[in-house]
């Protein structure tokens, strides 16, 4: 189990994730609607994404792989990695992450739709 620590704009995204789910989901309930919109699918991937992260970073669902284009915050030599909170979507999400900075730390750098 690692602690999860966040990026400051990675941690900006995930809230106001949370929050566009929570304003669909209490707009939906009023309404009586029962189906889930996009919002809270999105969000609830996402959270499930970073849950399986802080179980278990190579759990096969997450499809983690290394990624080049962003720089490790604690190591020109660490690697980042992306894991699929998405996948077979169009603008699929990914989270961004790397070990550190302590032993059994991970941190989210960032969590965007895929180019």
């Amino acid at each position: 189990m690692c602690d999860v620590k966040w990026a400051e704009k990675a941690k900006e995204t995930y809230e106001e994730l949370k929050s566009k789910a929570k304003a669909r989901r209490d707009a939906r309930e009023k309404k009586k609607i029962k189906k889930s919109t996009r919002d809270e699918g999105l969000f609830k991937q996402v959270a499930k994404t970073i849950s399986l992260l802080q179980k278990n970073p190579r759990h096969p669902g997450l499809n983690t792989h290394p990624y080049d284009s962003i720089e490790n915050p604690y190591g020109k030599n660490d690697k980042v990695f992306e894991a699929y909170a998405q996948n077979n979507t169009p603008g699929a999400y990914r989270v961004f992450w790397c070990y550190g900075p302590g032993v059994k730390e991970l941190t989210i750098l960032a969590i965007t739709p895929h180019p």
